[in-house]
């Protein structure tokens, strides 16, 4: 109630200690299709599903390469993610200029919350309204890196956005354990299946019938793996090898009580949940 007099400006804040506009920004985040980020020992894998806005339209670009060992996948407003891969891309160059190396993926998302941030406090700028999932990989390891319009960003071991992505989430979670473990065809394999259940229970039923073919797009990087997004004939095989396994032959995770279990990225350490990403986790 009474809404629009706290909404125009972003730097006003409602009598309930809200900021609209950047919820607007979030809510644009989940009108977008669904991409899935997830990581075994090695190696970081997108699955991004692409649907077009039209039927006169192709489909939009939902992947975008940044360096050779990161890439993002997006949800929301194209126009903002661009302008996002454009700053990510000269952070890159300037480092790989000044030092010689890869840009340290930790850093690389300090700097781009830092950004984003600022269009959250400032009465001339908007939200970016755009979701990104990073993934990279650099000395420390593999990397899923999920950042929202309002510059918080969680480091995940699987992650989901866009819309209708909590059955996605659900997925993620009953199978987290044995991500690890994977191997790179089981961890794609777990994107495909996990971008499947996004889907609504109709087209669900027409992909299940051979009716017509999932329109996604696959991208990795890892150990000895620059970040390569598949083509066309990749994605098929790939798609092929999920309709065979089946989520029943997939490894399940074991019957744990999930409130004892770990998601840290080491065995045997214990770190703190975030409350409202359920396989996100703060890592220090």
């Amino acid at each position: 109630m009474f809404r629009n007099q706290y909404d125009s400006d972003v730097t006003v804040w409602s009598p309930q200690g809200r900021l609209h506009q950047v919820e607007y920004a979030i809510a644009a985040v989940k009108l977008g299709t669904a991409t899935v980020g997830l990581k075994n020992r090695d190696y970081a894998v997108l699955v991004a599903l692409c649907k077009p806005p039209s039927e006169l339209s192709a489909s939009q670009r939902k992947l975008i390469p940044i360096d050779d060992h990161l890439g993002i996948s997006i949800a929301g407003i194209t126009a903002d993610a661009r302008v996002l891969s454009k700053y990510l891309r000269s952070e890159c160059l300037s480092y790989k200029h000044s030092y010689g190396s890869a840009y340290p993926v930790s850093r690389l998302i300090t700097n781009l919350g830092n950004k984003m941030q600022t269009t959250t406090q400032r009465y001339d700028r908007r939200p970016y309204g755009v979701g990104l999932l990073l993934a990279g990989y650099d000395e420390m390891g593999p990397h899923i890196y999920k950042v929202e319009p309002s510059a918080n960003f969680f480091n995940c071991k699987a992650m989901t956005i866009g819309s209708r992505s909590q059955s996605a989430r659900t997925y993620l979670e009953r199978h987290l354990k044995t991500f690890n473990a994977c191997s790179n065809d089981d961890i794609i394999c777990h994107g495909i299946h996990a971008i499947r259940s996004s889907l609504p229970n109709d087209e669900q039923l027409s992909k299940d019938d051979g009716a017509s073919q999932l329109n996604i797009t696959i991208a990795i990087v890892g150990k000895n793996q620059p970040f390569k997004i598949l083509t066309d004939q990749e994605n098929l095989v790939y798609l092929n090898m999920a309709k065979e396994r089946g989520t029943t032959s997939m490894p399940s995770k074991p019957q744990e009580d999930d409130d004892n279990s770990s998601f840290g990225d080491q065995p045997g350490t214990s770190t703190l949940h975030d409350p409202q990403v359920a396989v996100a986790t703060k890592e220090n």
